[in-house]
């Protein structure tokens, strides 16, 4: 048994084994944790036996599934799904810890349903990065969308339901879509070898041989799917919707890391399988790339919730993702593929530092809130260590990612790089409002109602009525210390991740450069 294959099964047996503990909430969280810091560790012994500058593909594993249609259950990693699994690995358990700190559940659910789906929903996300069968990739996609609808629909805020089907919706169309293009490209291996396949390797070697109207419409449905996912503007619109109504520990994952499938399936499916298409519809996408990156920061900076000014800005930051692959520069894919692990970790901060904020305050509206920092300082001191990583300031872990990103597009593409900083510039204009307007100012306590004396109690939004109000304790700082020391780690010393990830980037632009 390879180390990919343990970190898939690990989490889905303690979800079985978590589900049964719905009487007793302690046990299930302990265990839970317990579950998900061995998976954490797996990724360790995974880690060390990659070797960045050996096959594409490694630890593989492949059983037959379907062979009447050469479809199979095979795994493997290249140093992308390296570092997407690794950060799966990490948050994981820093949602199950924060669970009752940023989250309570609604009355008459267990802690043992919540987390059974969380293990779940982390066992089909290591999965999808780690399929190299199409049709099981396609499989995976369609399956983790039902944990996560679960999570949103039975845990999360008043609109729930709405926000749930939405996101459901959204994403089940475009995986039939792709699906209808991975079938076309069995055809074609069909027609070439005599027999189809749906492994990626072969796909990758026959499909980047057709004709160039065939590459685009198969391009294209894998595109849209994708597309939804990242998720790139116009496609985008149930992100807000489901991040706003998720709790906080399930937006965690599904802005910090269910979204990466789409950005990683833009590098594994759509540029080494569509090699020519990819190259041909390139500026239309960097139109959508650059539209987002200005689009999301307009937006976020008008936000009055917390949660949904964090889905905004996560809109702003794929479409520079997205400008980094498409412009089909080493430097730049290198940034975007680094930035997808970048955002998921101070995004991640930022969702886990709000959730404990609106815990003490009992409100996801900005205006709520006001003058935090001089009640709670080391809260404060969280929350703007999160943001000054989301708004890329150097020294931070997003700055290099950011960096890379902008060098490398403005080579062949300086009017869309030029646009896009402007993007910049926004971010610190909203990240910094949103901290001044929470943190700063004079104190409010409109919102922190009931938060220091119990339930219903009364209290005037005057400083003396908000020192109730408890600063991080213990617990929530050891939370958020591995990201804060990531954070920081990888702004100052981004050499580890980057020589791993740039071997899979440069086979990635071989594929690329190999096309017709």
């Amino acid at each position: 048994m390879t180390w990919v294959l343990a970190t898939i099964l690990l989490p889905l047996v303690g979800a079985a084994v978590v589900a049964g503990m719905k009487k007793n909430d302690r046990l299930a969280t302990l265990t839970a944790l317990v579950v998900s810091l061995l998976t954490f560790l797996l990724v360790i012994p995974m880690w060390a036996s990659y070797t960045p500058t050996g096959d594409r593909i490694q630890q593989k594993s492949s059983m037959d599934w379907i062979p009447n249609f050469g479809i199979h259950i095979s795994f493997g990693i290249d140093g992308i799904a390296l570092v997407m699994i690794a950060v799966i690995g990490l948050l994981v358990p820093i949602v199950v810890g924060a669970l009752g700190l940023t989250d309570k559940l609604p009355a008459g659910r267990s802690a043992g349903g919540f987390l059974s789906l969380i293990l779940v929903q982390e066992a089909l996300t290591i999965a999808v990065f780690a399929a190299t069968d199409v049709f099981l990739f396609y499989v995976l996609f369609e399956i983790m969308l039902i944990p996560m609808y679960f999570l949103i629909g039975g845990y999360g805020g008043a609109n729930r339901q709405y926000a749930a089907v939405k996101f459901f919706l959204y994403s089940f169309l475009g995986g039939l879509i792709m699906l209808a293009s991975a079938i076309g490209a069995y055809s074609l291996a069909s027609d070439k070898l005599g027999k189809g396949s749906f492994d990626w390797e072969t796909l990758v070697t026959v499909v980047r041989d057709a004709p160039l109207g065939t590459q685009i419409w198969l391009f294209l449905g894998f595109f849209l799917a994708f597309a939804i996912k990242a998720p790139l503007v116009p496609f985008h619109t149930w992100l807000p919707d489901a991040a706003g109504q998720a709790p906080i520990g399930v937006a965690v994952l599904l802005v910090g890391v269910l979204d990466k499938v789409g950005t990683f399936g833009f590098l594994r499916y759509c540029l080494p399988m569509f090699p020519d298409a990819s190259k041909e519809l390139a500026p239309w996408v960097l139109v959508l790339a650059v539209a987002g990156v200005l689009y999301g920061s307009i937006l976020a900076a008008g936000q009055r919730d917390m949660k949904r000014f964090i889905a905004y800005v996560s809109i702003a930051h794929f479409g520079f993702i997205a400008l980094g692959i498409f412009t089909f520069n080493e430097q730049a894919m290198v940034g975007s593929v680094s930035y997808m692990l970048n955002h998921s970790l101070a995004t991640g901060m930022l969702i886990v530092v709000v959730g404990l904020i609106v815990m003490r305050g009992g409100s996801t509206r900005i205006s709520d809130y006001g003058g935090m920092a001089k009640v709670t300082p080391l809260l404060g001191g969280m929350l703007l260590i999160a943001g000054l990583s989301t708004l890329s300031l150097p020294g931070t872990n997003s700055f290099i990612s950011e960096f890379l990103v902008l060098l490398g597009s403005f080579v062949d593409y300086p009017v869309y790089t030029i646009i896009a900083t402007v993007g910049m510039v926004l971010a610190a204009a909203y990240v910094l409002w949103l901290y001044q307007r929470v943190m700063q100012g004079p104190v409010r306590g409109d919102a922190l109602i009931g938060a220091g004396g119990g339930p219903g109690t009364a209290m005037a939004p005057e400083l003396g009525a908000t020192k109730a109000i408890k600063d991080l304790g213990g617990k929530e700082i050891a939370i958020l210390a591995p990201m804060v020391v990531l954070i920081i780690a990888l702004g100052f010393y981004p050499k580890p991740v980057l020589d791993t990830i740039t071997p899979s980037v440069r086979a990635t632009m071989s594929s690329v450069q190999g096309g017709k």
